[in-house]
This record gives C-alpha cells, structure tokens and sequence, in this order.
C-alpha cells in the first residue's frame, strides 16, 4: 500500500506548501499529488519532493478557461501538462466538476468533445491521461458507465477511481470491479451519508444526501474498498483527501493515515 499526499486536503485550508511536504514527510507517506502548483516552479517542487523522499504520483489540474469558454483554452492545458513533465508526474487527473446548465449527458459530451483534444498532447508528453469520478447531481462523470461513455471514444483515457466519490452514484465495491482494468490512481474519501436533507449536507446523484468525514469515521465500507484494491493487484497510490472543516487537515490526514496502515495490516 503507497500512500500519496493529496496537497488539496491541506492547501483548501491555508497550510502552505512547506507544511504540506513537512507532515507527508512526518508521516512517511510514500507519493505526493500536487493539485495545481500554487503559483510555485514546478522544478522548485519537484525538487521539494525529491528532497522529501516523495514520489510525484500525479499532477492534478483545473481546465479554468475551458469551464469559463475562453478560446484558447488549450493552452493553458498545454502549460500543465509541460507542468507535469517538470514534475515528473507519470499521471495527470483533470476534475471535470459540476454544471447545472447542462444535462449530465450533453456535459459529459461538452467532456469528451475536450478529452479527445487533450489525449493526444498527453500522449506526446508520455503522460497518462486521468478523469476521475467527481460528485454532484450536474456532474459528468459519476458511476462507471459515465466513465467509459469517454472510454469508447478516446481509448487512452484512463480512471482515477474515487471510492466516495463513486457511492455518490452507485456501490463503490461495485463501480471499483466494473473500472478496475482502468485504475491507474486512487482516491479514498468517506462521508456521512443520510436519507434525509440536513444542514452541511449536499444531495447527491443516488439521491442521498453526503457530508465529508474523515477516512475510516464515515459510512463508506473504506476496509472492504482496499481489500478490493489489493485483490486486484493494484500496486499505484492511494491518495488521501478530506474536504470537512472540523479537524485541521494535518490531523486529518495523520487519523486517516493511521487508520489505512491499520486496516491494511489487518487484511495481510
């Protein structure tokens, strides 16, 4: 089991770029995710990492100008791939988001339309292209059918598989054996789930209603979801992600870090 630091669990609280490799270093994480580069040289990261014992797992990147409809907007695709290369980042992942504007069908071919385009700039950059499944009743890429929608057209693309992300639209277990040939990256999350609207609490695809928790405290079947991923033969990394405000995210990632080495011994 490889653990990655997924920078955007600390950063979307204020921990700079320094703590973040400080406390994957503390923790004696395996990889890092840098999700965005912060406004920083990627070299300068890239050589952060080396320095820290970390692997650059992936390079994961917002698609601004596309979701904004500016023209050239793959140029600044162009940039976070050349980005990745300085990285050194074998994967790259693109959040596809939510747009309540569009059906998911036609924001799925807004996706696929853009996918087809950027596929052959990764290729070039011998990067793997990643989507991952990303929550939210608008969204395009939910449950594994979503996924190979695009599969059957740009036969490159690959998975990064989001196990709380997938219940959000189906069983996880379920959704990981239906795409797990096309896993290359891994996100584990977990969420308190009810049937009932509540506050902090936000409607999802299945029509049930999610609030972040901590990996391992929520009702996601995480122990079952890394058994699945070792059965598979999965050997990548496995990024942690908190999106709750409750726990300081360096203490978040600590428990959820624990909490995975613990469930993994128990399984072995």
């Amino acid at each position: 089991m490889k653990l990655s630091m997924m920078t955007y669990t600390m950063a979307r609280q204020g921990f700079s770029v320094e703590d973040i490799v400080k406390t994957a270093t503390e923790l004696k994480m395996d990889g890092i995710d840098w999700v965005t580069t912060y406004g920083r040289d990627p070299n300068e990261l890239k050589q952060m990492s080396v320095d820290a014992g970390l692997e650059v797992a992936c390079h994961t990147f917002f698609a601004a100008k596309l979701m904004a409809g500016d023209s050239d907007w793959l140029d600044e695709i162009k940039q976070s791939i050349d980005n990745a290369v300085l990285l050194g980042a074998p994967v790259i992942m693109i959040p596809t988001l939510n747009n309540d504007k569009k059906s998911r069908d036609e924001f799925r071919g807004f996706w696929i339309d853009a996918l087809r385009q950027i596929a052959p700039l990764a290729d070039q950059a011998g990067i793997v292209l990643t989507i991952e499944n990303f929550p939210g009743e608008s969204s395009a890429f939910v449950i594994a059918s979503d996924f190979f929608d695009a599969k059957k057209q740009i036969p490159q693309l690959k998975l990064t598989y989001d196990n709380g992300n997938a219940a959000s639209g189906e069983d996880p277990l379920e959704s990981f054996n239906l795409c797990k040939n096309e896993i290359v990256h891994v996100h584990f999350k977990d969420w308190y789930i009810r049937d009932e609207p509540a506050e902090n609490y936000r409607r999802m695809l299945n029509g049930k209603f999610f609030k972040p928790a901590l990996v391992g405290q929520g009702n996601l079947p995480t122990t079952q979801c890394l058994k699945a991923l070792e059965d598979s033969g999965y050997d990548g990394f496995i990024n942690i992600e908190y999106e709750g405000s409750d726990i300081p995210a360096n203490e978040a990632t600590k428990l959820a870090v624990e909490f995975l080495r613990e469930q993994h011994a128990a399984i072995n």
